[in-house]
């Protein structure tokens, strides 16, 4: 991240880019920063200071036209790390192929890979390696 996108407390934070907002707790909140950088063609727009446990409380990024908040696990403060389960963030995007292998060149691992689904769109899902399943979703053109 450059220290452009490093905020104090003196800077506006970044405008948040849709309705409902995930914010993920994970492993390595940095490393999954620079991930999802690589992965999904992510932007780091903000990123509160790492503590001296190499810890973050906070950063922000935008995928895909939308806003992604991480923040590591804080056991001391009641927030344990947890297993990511029972959700899936879903990717709508134009070209599939080019955003599915530049995730799994990345090092996200293909769960299902794409199909022609029965709604009439290509599906697949990934998991990243924090535990994240990913899904990614592109309506089939017709023509």
């Amino acid at each position: 991240m450059d220290t452009q996108t490093q905020q104090t407390e003196t800077q506006q934070p970044a405008p948040v880019l849709n309705g409902l907002l995930p914010y993920l707790q994970v492993d390595g909140a940095a490393k999954a920063s620079e991930f999802y950088q690589r992965a999904f063609g992510g932007k780091e727009v903000g990123r509160h200071p790492l503590d001296e446990q190499g810890r973050t409380m906070h950063i922000h990024l935008y995928i895909n036209g939308s806003s992604l908040m991480l923040a590591d696990a804080y056991p001391e403060y009641g927030h344990p790390l947890e297993k990511p389960q029972a959700f899936t963030l879903t990717l709508t995007v134009d070209d599939i192929d080019a955003w599915w292998d530049r995730a799994v060149a990345a090092g996200a691992e293909v769960v299902m890979p794409i199909e022609l689904m029965f709604w009439g769109d290509r599906y697949g899902q990934l998991r990243d390696p924090f535990g994240v399943l990913w899904a990614m979703n592109s309506p089939v053109k017709a023509g």
